[in-house]
């Protein structure tokens, strides 16, 4: 079967994709930019990619016509606070012209669970986008999930982030709300189980794993999972605009993501039934089984897409391709280099940078300007990295973005998303003489940008020396 996997580059259609293509159906991969599409050139070989902007709608459609289903795994929760309805909406009407003129027959929508009598703005943004679905020219299969946990889910590092950063919490009344989680394994068992299946078209089904839990509950669960004990005092003085800032500074969600997460989690979403378990025979995974899944995977460097990496996660709202020529003109550089002796050691040193890692000199100055980005409202160090030594185009990196990362070339770059007059990239190049070449880059905006480059630039001066030269330090040498 040939599938059109739109939102492949995120959370759950980086997990889908390899499920497709080990069932052996054909793929496309729709996505808004080929370019941060985190994939290694294995899989890349055995799909097709299309840069398709829903959101366009002078964009001329680019899908197949002779594929015979497709995901709509298209979200904008993560971009917006005021607006991220009417993109969904958008997005969904879009895409029901644009298939209209293909062979899709059935079209599989992951969306929320919409049992509440009150919804919040996000369940009736996915309540909507199922209506405007069910209006497409193919047959609509609607799943309906609550909270997904799972290695790199927004939901699991959020409450990872809680139990482990703070023993003792204080916490909103939302907390004692019930949900029914789910693991992302038994997300894909439904999304695949559904495919092809006549008995699930023009129907939408709740699904959930096997327990109902307050968010308290699901707390206190992880803390027994990871072995630890956590106390957690209810209060009901904590707003939803103070909830989300709790959220916000003490995990590593981001901001909008924060805001739009606590206006749902103040809502009920409990399963109302089981009918598509029975039909597929699927057993679900407990909430305790989920967490101890996705360590496992954690444990073994197996994370295959984090919520983090979301182009909505920073600064950049547009092309990565637009940043990738670094400007020579109009420019403030620092600029060292350092002749290299175990060329391979050093790439390893350099794919390595950022996240647990640490930034190879005064980690200390690093945290305390991703603190300070944080309280300015940029993404701060909160996001880390995703896989502790691959780096793809598009991937996040602590308060930076990765716009090329090629290992054979030996040459790694990176764009500044944190909150600052002006624009900056910092790369790392070996070149044939095997000499590398660290190079910071900023271009400021006015004055403003040139002051805050004069005063950081005594920093760089230790910062940066210290880093090439941890950088070329490797096992072999020592």
């Amino acid at each position: 079967m040939k599938i059109l996997l739109t939102g492949a580059n995120g959370y759950i259609g980086m997990r889908l994709l390899p499920k497709l293509l080990e069932m052996g159906h054909r793929i496309v991969c729709a996505v808004r930019d080929e370019k941060r599409f985190s994939i290694d050139q294995g899989t890349r070989s055995k799909i097709e990619v299309v840069e398709i902007d829903f959101l366009d709608d002078s964009s001329p459609s680019k899908i197949p016509k002779d594929c015979n289903a497709a995901y709509y795994l298209i979200h904008s929760m993560t971009s917006s606070i005021g607006d991220f309805d009417v993109q969904e909406a958008k997005a969904a009407q879009n895409f029901n012209t644009w298939v209209a003129h293909t062979q899709i027959e059935q079209v599989i929508y992951l969306s929320g669970i919409v049992n509440d009598v009150k919804l919040s703005k996000h369940l009736k943004s996915r309540k909507n986008v199922e209506d405007i679905l069910y209006q497409g020219s193919f047959e609509l299969t609607v799943l309906r999930a609550g909270i997904i946990v799972g290695s790199g889910s927004s939901s699991f590092e959020i409450v990872r982030d809680l139990c482990e950063k703070l023993p003792v919490m204080i916490t909103p009344k939302w907390v004692l709300t019930k949900t029914q989680p789910i693991a992302i394994r038994d997300i894909i068992n439904f999304l695949t189980g559904v495919l092809g299946t006549p008995q699930t078209y023009g129907q939408s089904f709740d699904i959930g794993g096997p327990d109902v839990l307050t968010y308290k509950e699901m707390l206190r669960q992880y803390a027994k999972v990871r072995g630890f004990k956590n106390w957690i005092l209810t209060v009901p003085i904590m707003t939803p605009k103070l909830s989300s800032y709790w959220l916000y500074f003490v995990t590593s969600t981001s901001y909008k993501l924060a805001v739009n997460l606590v206006n749902s989690m103040k809502m009920e979403v409990v399963a109302k039934d089981n009918r598509l378990q029975e039909l597929l025979g699927i057993q679900t995974h407990s909430y305790e089984e989920a967490i101890a899944m996705a360590f496992k995977k954690i444990e073994q460097n197996l994370v295959i897409s984090s919520w983090k990496d979301s182009i909505a996660s920073g600064q950049i709202k547009e092309d990565l391709g637009k940043y990738i020529q670094v400007p020579k003109y109009g420019v403030l550089t620092d600029a060292k280099s350092m002749v290299v002796q175990d060329v391979e050691g050093t790439l390893e040193n350099i794919w390595k940078i950022g996240g647990d890692t640490g930034w190879y000199y005064a980690n200390w100055l690093w945290k305390i300007r991703g603190f300070m980005d944080k309280l300015n409202g940029g993404p701060g160090l909160r996001r880390g990295r995703t896989h502790p030594d691959k780096l793809f185009p598009g991937d996040a990196l602590d308060f930076w973005r990765v716009l090329l990362a090629d290992k054979k070339a030996k040459r790694l770059l990176l764009f500044a998303e944190m909150r600052m007059p002006g624009e900056a990239w910092l790369e790392f190049k070996i070149d044939s003489d095997n000499r590398l070449h660290q190079v910071a880059t900023f271009r400021p905006r006015g004055l403003r940008g040139r002051l805050y480059w004069l005063s950081v630039y005594p920093f760089h001066y230790f910062i940066f020396g210290g880093m090439i030269r941890n950088l070329t330090k490797t096992k072999s040498l020592e």
